[in-house]
């Protein structure tokens, strides 16, 4: 009769396939990170225009920095957070990717259970596993993370806030948000904004697309604007209050309505964008969920990694999917 293996054997014969695992993580991480600042978005931060006292270079910087810490093998959530701030803060010296960070832990770690199952419900499975298994832990690394991060406008919350120590499991913290941050709404309802609108608009653009020579910059512009349109921007909110973010968001819907080819024609949005950073205006929480959106598309179909992040590539390059 064969002998079972014992756990150092098994340890051993896991472990390719839990550092191929990270390594998809990682690729994923920063092929969404470039993608994010590849892609001119009015009022964010990107290789083109520079804005609210930053530019690209710290954003590329910060995903490197991070990449690491959310790629981790066997990590909780709350210390993928926290180290990857902790290693950004050290990189780039202030907050460039806290929404990024809080968004794709969850993901990494969904992932990672379910790496040889590479399709959409069971990722949603995984995820909502994930979030049901966050603990007071995960919240106290969270809650850190956001302190040293230190974004703007955050204000006090009438319980559980993030200047105090969590006495809640994560994904509970995160519901008290829900109804008034879209990334905190994320961990509330089983990041179905994300795998599910995000991902449905994402791919739908890349085969609207397909014929531009800029075919993944314009479906990683049109994601961001349907978010924008369809959620008043958290960021702009917390900073600029509801009026202005929901003002912004009714731009974004209004240069929807014009159709994608005007949306995408080179330079149309330059005049928004000069006229929202002029005003100290940055809808950053629409372009976390992008990031997160684009994290996992390339968790789910790892091959698009292997597509450059520049905006110029031919069209028959960057068509992640079939028409």
């Amino acid at each position: 009769m064969n002998a079972r293996p014992d756990h150092e054997t098994i340890a051993a014969i896991a472990a390719p396939a839990i550092a191929a695992t990270a390594a998809k993580i990682e690729a994923a991480f920063l092929w969404a990170c470039e993608l994010d600042v590849m892609c001119a978005k009015p009022g964010n931060v990107s290789v083109a225009s520079a804005g609210h006292g930053m530019n690209a270079e710290l954003f590329l910087a910060s995903a490197q920095a991070a990449r690491e810490p959310l790629s981790r093998a066997g990590a909780t959530v709350g210390a993928r957070i926290e180290a990857a701030i902790a290693n950004t803060r050290a990189a780039a010296g202030c907050n460039t990717n806290l929404g990024i960070v809080l968004l794709c832990a969850p993901l990494a770690d969904a992932f990672e259970t379910q790496a040889l199952q590479d399709s959409l419900p069971a990722f949603e499975a995984s995820v909502q596993q994930v979030l049901r298994a966050l603990s007071v832990e995960d919240a106290c690394a969270a809650y850190r993370a956001i302190a040293l991060a230190n974004p703007g406008g955050l204000g006090e919350a009438d319980s559980q806030s993030v200047g105090t120590t969590p006495t809640v499991d994560l994904r509970a913290a995160m519901a008290l948000a829900a109804d008034r941050d879209s990334i905190a709404r994320q961990y509330a309802e089983d990041f179905r904004d994300v795998l599910g609108f995000g991902l449905a608009t994402f791919r739908a653009a890349c085969a609207m697309r397909a014929a531009s020579p800029t075919a993944l910059a314009d479906a990683v512009l049109l994601t961001w604007l349907g978010f924008l349109a369809r959620w008043p921007d958290s960021h702009i909110e917390r900073k600029h209050g509801n009026a202005c973010a929901q003002r912004v968001s009714n731009e974004a819907a209004a240069w929807l309505a014009q159709g994608d080819a005007r949306v995408c024609a080179p330079h149309a949005l330059d005049g928004w964008d000069a006229a929202l950073k002029a005003s100290g205006i940055n809808p950053g929480t629409s372009a976390d969920l992008t990031v997160a959106t684009l994290f996992a598309a390339a968790c789910l179909d790892p091959s698009i990694t292997t597509l450059s992040t520049h905006p110029s590539l031919d069209s028959q390059e960057t068509q992640p999917w079939p028409r």
